[in-house]
C-alpha cells in the first residue's frame, strides 16, 4: 500500500485534530456516529467533502458504473419502462460518483428515445461534482442541459430517484452486546490518538433497537456472550426524507449488504465495518482520517421496514445479478458479436464481475419501493 504524500499527509493530521477537538469539547468521548461523520463529510477535511481522488486506479475504491458501462445500461432497460407512467420523468441520483452512471443511462435512453426531462444529480463531493461535470461537458455535451446539479433535497420529487453504493458510506452507531447489555462503542483520545471506549446508550430509538436484536444475534440466550454490529439509523432517515418528498416515482437502492437475520448472524459477531485505502481493504478506521473511506453493509431489512411505515409501497428485492440478468445484460452482451474478440472479451469479462457471486452478484443487492399519492 502506497503511503500518503506530504500534502495528504498534513491533511490527515488537520483532520485528526479537528476530530481531537471535538472529542474533548464533547467531554473526551463521541459515538463512533459522530467520529464518522466528521471523518467522511465534515466540510472541507471530510474524505467526501474535500478534493481528494476517490474513484478508479488513482482512488480507493471502483464502483460497478466505474466496471462496466453494461451495469448502466442494463438499469436504464428498467428506468425505461418506468418513466412513461409517471407525471414527470424526472431521474434523481445520489452520489454519482464520476458520472458514469448517468453517462451511460442517458446514453442508452437516448438510443430508444426514452431520455427523461431532468436528470438530477445530488452530489456532496466538490471532487466528484467537478469530475461529473467534466464528463458530462466532454462526452455527452448534447445531453448536458438535461443534467442539473442539486445542492440539496427538493421540497417534492416526482420521478425515479436511484442511489448506488450511497447507504453504505452513511454514518452508522457501534454496539456491542454483551451477556444481557447493550453499549454503544464510542472514540476517546489516548496519547494523542484516538482508542475505544464503550458507554451506556443514551439514545433511546438505537437503545430500543439494539434490545430488539439481543434475541437474534444471541438466539441461545448463551453466557459470557459478546457480539459487536453496527445499527444504521442515518439510512433510515434518508428513507423517511425521501417518502415525505416523493409524490411519485420509483426509489432503486443497490448497495451491498444483507437481510436482519444475515446481518446480525451470531457468527457474524464483529461486525461489518470496513475501510478502504488506495483499493486495500481493511478494518481501522483510525487510519488516516480524512484519506480512507469508511463503510458498513446495510441491513435491508430496517430499509424495508422503514419504507413501508413511511407509507412507500415495497416492490422488490433481489441480488445484483438476478436484477441486471432479468433486465437483459447478456442480450447487451450480444448486441456485441463474439468473434469481435477486442470488444467482446473484456465486456464478457466485465458482466462475469457485475454477476458472479464470487464477485458483486450475491453480495450486493437491489431493493424497489414506490410512492404515488
Amino acid at each position: 500500500m502506497l503511503p500518503p504524500s506530504e500534502i495528504a499527509l498534513a491533511h490527515s493530521q488537520l483532520v485528526h485534530a479537528m476530530i481531537q477537538k471535538q472529542i474533548v469539547a464533547a467531554n473526551c468521548w463521541i459515538s463512533f456516529e459522530q467520529y464518522m461523520n466528521l471523518a467522511l463529510y465534515a466540510p472541507g477535511l471530510g474524505y467526501y467533502s474535500s478534493g481528494a481522488t476517490k474513484l478508479g486506479s488513482a482512488g480507493d475504491f471502483v464502483t460497478a458504473p466505474e466496471l462496466s458501462p453494461l451495469f448502466g445500461r442494463t438499469l436504464a432497460q428498467q428506468l425505461k419502462q418506468i418513466l412513461p407512467s409517471l407525471a414527470q420523468s424526472n431521474i434523481l441520483e445520489f452520489g454519482a460518483g464520476t458520472g458514469k452512471l448517468a453517462h451511460d443511462i442517458m446514453l442508452e435512453l437516448e438510443k430508444s428515445g426514452s431520455l427523461p426531462e431532468k436528470y438530477l444529480i445530488l452530489e456532496v463531493s466538490a471532487e466528484l461534482r467537478q469530475r461529473q461535470q467534466t464528463l458530462i461537458s466532454q462526452e455527452i455535451p448534447h445531453l448536458a442541459q438535461k443534467i442539473e446539479w442539486l445542492d440539496q433535497l427538493p421540497g417534492q420529487f416526482t420521478g425515479i430517484v436511484i442511489a448506488n453504493e450511497v447507504l453504505d458510506a452513511m454514518p452508522v452507531h457501534i454496539i456491542k452486546w454483551q451477556d444481557n447489555m447493550a453499549l454503544e462503542r464510542g472514540v476517546c483520545v489516548e496519547d494523542n490518538q484516538f482508542s475505544w471506549q464503550d458507554r451506556p446508550i443514551g439514545n433511546p430509538q438505537l437503545h430500543a433497537i439494539a434490545k430488539e436484536l439481543l434475541p437474534e444475534i444471541n438466539p441461545y440466550k448463551l453466557p459470557d456472550f459478546e457480539y459487536l454490529s453496527e445499527i444504521n439509523l442515518a439510512a433510515s432517515g434518508f428513507i423517511e426524507s425521501l417518502a415525505e418528498r416523493l409524490r411519485q416515482g420509483v426509489i432503486l437502492l443497490i448497495d451491498y449488504g444483507f437481510g436482519r437475520h444475515e446481518y446480525y448472524h451470531p457468527q457474524r459477531n464483529q461486525g461489518t465495518l470496513m475501510c478502504h485505502y488506495r483499493h486495500h481493504a481493511h478494518g481501522d478506521p483510525f487510519y488516516l482520517p480524512g484519506l480512507q473511506d469508511i463503510t458498513s453493509h446495510v441491513d435491508f431489512s430496517a430499509i424495508a421496514n422503514t419504507a413501508i411505515n413511511a407509507g412507500l409501497q415495497f416492490m422488490g428485492y433481489t441480488t445484483q445479478a438476478h436484477f441486471l440478468i432479468n433486465c437483459g445484460i447478456t442480450a447487451l452482451l450480444a448486441q456485441t458479436s463474439a468473434e469481435d474478440t477486442i470488444h467482446y472479451l473484456p465486456q464478457s469479462n466485465q458482466l462475469q464481475k457485475l454477476v458472479s457471486p464470487a464477485e458483486m452478484g450475491e453480495l450486493f443487492k437491489v431493493k424497489i419501493g414506490r410512492a404515488h399519492v
